[in-house]
Formats: C-alpha cells, structure tokens, sequence
C-alpha cells in the first residue's frame, strides 16, 4: 500500500499543515490501496507563496536552460515510466496494456511535444518600430482529473514550463499517485525549487483556496461542465486568465457512403474505450434511419467481445469505472434510458455476469434513441453508446450540434469531400475523420460548454503567455532606405 502524506513545496516533500488523510480506492477491488493528505487553504498559501518567490527568476531563464530542463525530465520520466502506469491500474482501473501505451504515454507525448515548440517558439517579432513580446503570464494554478491523470498533469506542466512559469498543481484525490511519482522525476530532473509545487485535496478546499489567490496570475482547470463554471466565477474577481477542458457529449456521425461496418465497429470501440471515461469520446452514434438495426446488431458484435475484469490480467480490455459515485450514477442513467424508451441492445444495469466486486459496468449500447432522451444529452461518462437516426445530411449536423457541448465530431465517408463538408459544419473544437488519431501538435478543445482555451502544442503554450507591444523598440528606418 502507498503511503504518500507530503505535499511538495519549495523543492521539499513536506508535512500538511493540518493533518488530515484520505484513502485512495482501487476500483478493482474496492479496496484501500494508499493514503493521501489533504489539504488547506494554509498548504496552498506556502505552495502559491514559493511559486511567488521563484518566479522572477525562472521567467528570466533561457530558451536553452528551459529546453536542457524538459529533455532532463523526459529521460527520467522514460526510466519510471512503468511505475507511473502502475500507479494509474491501481488508482483508476485502467488495464495494464492502456495504462502503460497510452495513459503513461500521454506523458511523454506532452514533454516531447513541449519540448519541440519550445525549440522553434516566436517569443517576440518586431514589426517596423515595434516589438512584440511574449512573456510568462505568472504563476499559475492546474487542477487535474482522474480520468486521464498524467495526461492532463502533463498537457499543463509541461507547456507550463516550457513557457517560464511557475505553478500550483492539485492533481485529483482520486488518483493522485501518478502526479506525486511525476513531482518525483520533476524533482530529480532539476526543477528549481518554487517553480513546480503539488498540494493534494479536493475541490471545495484546495481547488477553490487556489483558483481565489490573489497572487495566481492564471487558472487552468480540466474537469465537469458544472466545476468549471465555479473554478471560473471563483477566478472572476482576480481577473485572472482561465483556461477550461471540459465536458463532451461527442456526436460520431456515420455517413451513408462510408464503410459501413468498420465505422461503426471503430466507433462503439471508441466509445468504450478508458472504460467510456473520456470527455471527447464518440457517445452518440448517428446512422441513416434504413441503417438503425444494421447498427444495432453490429454494436452488439463487438460489445459482446468486451473482456471486463481485473486490470492485472492478461487480455482483458475494459476495467471498472474509478468509483463507487460514478458507477452509481451510470446505473441511473442506463436505468433513464431504459425508462425513457430507447430499445436496450445489449448491457444494462448492474456488474457484468461473474464480477461481483469492483466497480464494473456492462458494456451497453442503446439504440433507438432520440435526441431528447437523457442519455442523449447527459454526459455519462461510462461504456454506455446511444444509436440516434438521422434522415439526410441536414438532419444529421442538426443532431449533431444540437447540444451544450461541443468538444469533438466525428465523421466517417468514403467521400473525403463529403467528410470535409460535414465537418466543416460541426460547431466543435476538433473532428476526427474517418477514424482519424489525434494529433499532439494540434490545439485539443472545445466550443461551448466544452471549454474555453486550448491545450496541447504551440496553442498550448500560448495559454501560459501574456503579449506586450513594445513602442519605438527599433529606430525607424532613413529616408529612402
């Protein structure tokens, strides 16, 4: 079992001020599998008040030290690799394959990619007489999810860095093991004491103590809709910069000349993959209205081919959701869409046949659905995909667009024109085309409820700087020159 009871503050693994514990679950077993502190709006005074301190000091490094300090990060983050996706299997459930190729990968995607911009990065350009600058904002305040933990630690910290700020993380309570390992590697790595500080807690207490400090310059946040709204109107009186990821309701449109099986299978693989917990996942399948019961039976296809079970063991594909709360309330939401009349094609409520501790949900497909069903425009957050008819190409960006969120589309055609057109039409932050993987160079975001700012990238970094023009910087040229 892990005991982890310090935070790290000022280049030290120190004591709360208060001390106060918290168990951390393995939603496998259900079972306490380590120990957190929680913290006060005291732990989060001295951490924000370090930030302070070694501010001036590493805004003003070089482009060279700061790239010297990301590879430094990267190659110790390659030799605990392995640890960190441990840490992620225990804390959240994820499989041993998804956890060590794709969450704990995610990290060195982000310092890689950081490390990439940061080489080549514009951080001023003169314009005639005038120079405009950009500098690091100050230190900033980063609230991480459990879903995908050191994917968020590090699309923040990393950019962060890169940029010259100092800052303030409260990783989830849920799964907070990873970023504490990451604070480890940070700590080896170099990172001059101030510029990176963890305080464990949860959102009433730390998160709100920080996105309220006076003395942060900018807030980023990833998390639900409903959190966000009060890690910004908790910012609003500092006039503080607050960038937000969060929720997602993804619509993944399958066009009538698009491969019609691959699609679909592709699309409730999509839906249930990280246990269904992601925010951009394609939760809401559409389909020509003659299609409906194709679809159907092919979902059942592959849902039925899900392994659920022990994140350890081998072959096995889709883990619990991270808790006892969340698997509560997936079950009342299969249980509204079972209620409001979507046709139940596979799945439902309670564990999967033979589990019977854990926190595990059926993998359930809906289908029938309409798009004022709950489950239609509820982000579930769990293995659950919802089949909703379309008529033509109209009726389907209708479909589409018609909710609050507006994270990630998804569009599959044999037409890549047909595609384009589509997406085009799609009021989101990012549309993924037939198929089509992420891109860790691109801006990751969303429109609407979804979010505000972007993540990941050049845009990424951009969050973490401010712009200054600088009048007169240049003589002005001669006469005839």
């Amino acid at each position: 079992m892990r005991e982890m009871l310090q935070f790290y503050i000022d280049g030290q693994w120190v004591d709360p001020v208060t001390p106060k514990t918290l168990d951390v679950i393995n939603p496998a077993t259900e079972e306490v599998c380590g120990r957190i502190s929680m913290g006060t709006a005291a732990d989060v005074d001295k951490a924000v008040a370090a930030a302070n301190r070694a501010f001036a000091d590493f805004a003003n490094t070089s482009r060279e030290q700061r790239i010297d300090l990301l590879q430094a990060i990267l190659d110790i983050y390659a030799r605990r690799h392995d640890e960190i996706a441990t840490a992620i299997m225990e804390e959240m459930g994820a499989p041993w394959g998804l956890a060590k190729h794709a969450q704990a990968a995610s990290g060195t995607q982000h310092l890689s990619v950081a490390l990439e911009v940061l080489k080549t990065y514009p951080f001023s350009e003169t314009h005639g007489t005038t120079c405009i600058v950009k500098e690091p904002i100050g230190p900033c305040a980063m609230i991480t999810p459990w879903n995908w933990p050191i994917n968020q630690v590090a699309a923040k910290v990393a950019p962060a860095l890169a940029a010259g700020c100092t800052m303030v993380l409260k990783p989830s309570e849920i799964a907070p093991f990873d970023a504490m390992i990451f604070a480890e590697i940070l700590d080896e790595a170099g990172v001059p004491a101030g510029v990176f500080n963890l305080v464990n807690g949860d959102g009433a207490e730390v998160g709100s103590a920080l996105s309220g400090h006076p003395d942060i310059a900018m807030v980023s946040f990833t998390g639900s809709t409903r959190a966000g709204i009060a890690v910004a109107q908790n910012a609003a009186p500092g006039v503080k910069r607050v960038a937000q990821e969060l929720g997602g309701k993804s619509a993944n449109i399958i066009l009538d000349d698009a491969d019609f099986e691959k699609a679909v299978r592709g699309g409730v693989s999509a839906c249930f993959s990280n246990t269904g917990q992601s925010c951009n996942a394609p939760t809401r399948m559409l389909v020509k209205r003659d299609k409906m019961d194709a679809a159907a039976a092919i979902a059942k296809q592959v849902a039925d081919a899900v392994k659920v079970g022990d994140p350890t063991e081998k072959g096995v594909n889709m883990g619990p959701v991270v808790s006892d709360v969340q698997w509560n309330k997936i079950q009342g939401l299969i249980q509204k869409g079972i209620d409001e009349g979507a046709t139940l094609v596979v799945g439902g409520t309670d564990r999967p046949e033979g589990l019977d501790k854990g926190y595990y949900v059926r993998p359930t497909v809906f289908a029938d659905v309409d798009s004022d069903m709950t489950i239609a425009r509820e982000e579930i957050f769990g293995p659950v995909l919802s089949i909703i008819a379309y008529d033509d190409d109209d009726d389907a960006v209708r479909i589409a667009n018609d909710s609050p969120y507006g994270l990630s589309g998804y569009v599959s055609s044999s037409d890549l024109d047909h595609a384009r057109s589509i997406a085009a039409r799609l009021r989101t932050g990012m549309v993924h085309i037939n198929g089509a993987q992420l891109d860790g160079l691109a801006p990751f975001g969303g429109y609407k409820q979804s979010g505000n700012g972007r993540e990941w990238g050049a845009h990424g970094m951009n969050e973490y700087l401010e712009i200054k023009s600088v009048f007169g910087y240049d003589e002005p040229a001669a006469a005839g020159e």
